[in-house]
């Protein structure tokens, strides 16, 4: 065993080292080279690690910035797959790359943001110490299957690691009822209805209305978002479980980030992120609920929240144009009826880019777009005051603009990124990036060349 995870080593450096001298980011090939070599290599060089491993829906790299941040803070020693290659490949690469060639681990802890599909494979090998499960929601039906088959897929995953602790989102009833199904200690995290004032409308699609028990329509005390909330089944009783690290208060809601109050198992804390919109705080609450329970102490974490690094397209910001720009990765219909919300708490004018692909880390079902919550923009009146559409599917997406109400006037179809940014270098008003995720790289990578900036792995 230990001569063939010696040549699996050796071989994923050699790849990654030609990766980067080609200028390829050298996060997946040289897992998926070395686990051919030795499937089980990723269990070899976990086994001396402890790990929070982040998986879900949405909000999987936010809040695995912000637990990394606190073990940054906490001066622990760790590392993480912050390039966002999130399939067994690219999570083994970074082992590979934290290892000596005789597979000792250089680092005490990891921080692993994990695919929710692919977490069925990972988690047997990484066996974490704590798992996040931020929310399931719709996403690439072509690829994952109706929301409760990932839900089926993670709960597969963490049978068999009874001394794994979940940090569970108590406001999402799917994500929930792992509790029900593992007996492994949970750490709850969610908004009371103090802190959901103005209640979220019943959405127009819903991915979970009836109850996952019984199958009786929930009731709820309040909303969220989506189908999140204090949920209850007036059947069967399965209801909302109260949170261990539960937002009280949101005090204050900034295009910069949120203020919000937090009872943290029992102590009452004033928490500053440096993300706005709800889905961010909920992020906030689990990535806090981890290290603490990774032995991090409150404050700590807290300010860690105040103070990470955005991951790459997740609101990441860039000097383009005269007012700056956001660029903010959409992928299904709740996360981005949560960025579209997020404009309309906009005050001032803006410049909206939106890009849709349609290749296989997107999804190649688009149909998606038309369960969102466009007529928002329609809504924006003026504040809106030019909207760009690109990529593969922009003819579609532009469609869909137009039916939600933005005047044809103010819609541009311009399929070069290059164009794109040039223009929008001269541009007066605040620029919103709207990508999907293979049209983020591409445009990324295009607003990198132009204004600078880091490389989507590093």
């Amino acid at each position: 065993m230990k001569i063939k995870v010696f040549f699996a080593l050796l071989l994923g450096r050699l790849v990654r080292w030609i990766s980067r001298v080609i200028h390829r980011g050298g996060t997946d090939m040289p897992g998926r080279m070395a686990l051919k070599l030795c499937p089980q290599l990723l269990r070899y060089l976990a086994k001396d690690v402890k790990a929070v491993a982040i998986t879900g829906t949405n909000g999987k790299t936010s809040s695995a910035r912000m637990v990394e941040q606190a073990f940054a803070d906490a001066k622990l020693s760790y590392f993480s797959n912050r390039s966002g290659a999130n399939l067994i490949s690219g999570i083994t690469t970074e082992f590979i790359m934290n290892a000596t060639l005789t597979g000792k681990p250089k680092c005490d802890y990891a921080v692993i943001e994990c695919d929710e599909a692919a977490a069925v494979k990972v988690f047997p090998q990484l066996r974490p110490k704590v798992v996040i499960v931020t929310n399931l929601f719709r996403d690439q039906l072509d690829r994952y299957g109706e929301v409760t088959h990932t839900l089926s897929n993670i709960r597969t995953a963490l049978t068999g690691l009874p001394e794994t602790t979940l940090c569970l989102n108590a406001d999402c009833s799917l994500t929930a009822s792992l509790a029900g199904d593992l007996p492994n200690k949970v750490i709850w995290y969610g908004l009371e209805k103090s802190a959901a004032a103005h209640d979220a409308p019943e959405p127009p699609v819903s991915d979970a209305t009836h109850c996952i028990r019984c199958k009786t329509k929930y009731d709820y005390d309040y909303r969220t978002y989506a189908h999140l909330g204090g949920f209850r089944c007036p059947k069967c009783g399965y209801a909302r479980h109260a949170a261990d690290v539960a937002v009280t208060e949101i005090v204050e809601q900034k295009l910069d980030g949120s203020t919000v109050v937090m009872d943290v198992r029992g102590e009452r804390k004033l928490v500053r992120t440096n993300l706005p919109a709800v889905y961010n705080i909920y992020n906030a609450a689990g990535a806090l609920a981890a290290v603490t329970e990774m032995g991090i102490d409150v404050d700590t974490g807290i300010a860690a929240l105040g103070h990470f690094n955005c991951g790459f397209g997740r609101m990441e910001q860039f000097p383009l144009g005269k007012a700056g720009a956001r660029m903010v990765l959409v992928k299904n219909p709740a996360g981005c009826s949560q960025v579209l919300n997020f404009l309309q708490e906009m005050q001032e004018h803006f410049v909206l880019v939106v890009c849709l692909n349609d290749r296989g880390a997107d999804g190649t079902d688009i149909s998606w777009i038309w369960d969102a919550e466009f007529e928002k923009l329609g809504a924006l009146g003026p504040r809106l005051e030019k909207v760009i559409v690109s990529g593969d599917r922009a003819s579609d997406m532009l469609l869909r603009i137009k039916y939600a109400g933005v005047p044809a006037e103010r819609l541009t179809l311009e399929r070069s990124y290059e164009t794109i940014v040039s223009q929008l270098n001269d541009e007066t008003l605040p620029i919103v990036l709207m990508p999907t995720y293979t049209a983020m790289l591409e445009l990324r990578s295009t607003v990198v060349r132009h204004v600078g900036g880091s490389e989507f792995w590093e």
